[in-house]
């Protein structure tokens, strides 16, 4: 089977030929609502921490101390990385888990084609939810070093700064170029990568998942810079991510401009702010 994609997959090279393989109508939207439900839940979870934990008028907020976290409060920060992950990061994996169902629909038959849907997305999120525990974990040491507002963004310009010069610098390398090409192109990854049955669905799942932490950690860390607990920030870096795996800004140029103009944000963090 992996060799008859594969095969697929190079046929697209010639015009007039194969395309990748169509999800029927009905298919597809039900994949879609099930993960929006999903994206939309997550959403909503943020939404009422944000009011929970960041809910103090004003400038009472600034006044407020982050105090020391202990196990629950590792456990709680931890649940929120892994929620965030899932609300930012699954709308940018859409197009991939569609072609994955799409390839998995001429394969597979009955309950095993929603299976390996899910198994594949299951993979994914299992990857981003250990970026997670790394997030948590960092985090808790910057709250220990009391370099967090009580909103949790980095009070100290040097810190926000260098975040910032280190996501323009990275949007540059190959790596991002590297990790980025897999996941702006779903058919070719999963000709590349296509295994099996459940289990072949999961550890596509985790691949691609790596590939998309490869691509989008330090844009990650930029909610340290513009507040973990700022709702509209992070839909715009979740905006950002989308439009770099869909659209132009993906592109070199797209990314040489985004990365200059985050070295810029960083220095001026760096030299006036400072």
């Amino acid at each position: 089977m992996a060799l008859e994609i594969r095969q697929e997959h190079d046929a697209l090279a010639v015009p007039g030929t194969q395309s990748p393989p169509e999800l029927p109508m009905h298919d597809r939207l039900l994949v879609i609502c099930g993960f929006a439900g999903i994206v939309a839940v997550s959403w909503a979870y943020l939404v009422i921490e944000v009011g929970r934990m960041g809910g103090v008028p004003g400038d009472m907020a600034m006044m407020v101390e982050l105090r020391p976290r202990d196990a629950t409060g590792i456990a709680l920060l931890f649940l929120m990385w892994a929620v965030m992950m899932v609300a930012m990061m699954l709308p940018s994996a859409m197009p991939m888990i569609l072609v994955q169902a799409a390839v998995a629909r001429k394969t597979e038959t009955g309950h095993s084609f929603a299976a390996s849907i899910g198994t594949f997305a299951a993979g994914y999120i299992v990857v981003w939810t250990l970026f997670s525990i790394a997030a948590t974990l960092i985090q808790a040491y910057l709250e220990h070093l009391a370099l967090l507002s009580p909103m949790m963004v980095s009070k100290s310009p040097q810190l926000g700064g260098l975040i910032l010069v280190a996501a323009g610098v990275y949007q540059m390398t190959p790596v991002k170029d590297v990790c980025l090409k897999h996941c702006k192109a779903p058919f070719a990854f999963i000709a590349a990568y296509w295994r099996p049955g459940i289990g072949g669905a999961f550890r596509m799942g985790l691949h691609h998942g790596l590939f998309c932490v490869g691509c989008c950690w330090v844009l990650m860390a930029l909610l340290f810079v513009g507040g973990v607990m700022n709702i509209l920030w992070l839909a715009g870096i979740a905006g950002f991510v989308l439009l770099e795996k869909i659209a132009s800004l993906g592109a070199k140029a797209g990314r040489v401009i985004s990365g200059l103009g985050f070295i810029a944000a960083g220095t001026w963090f760096l030299t006036v702010l400072n």
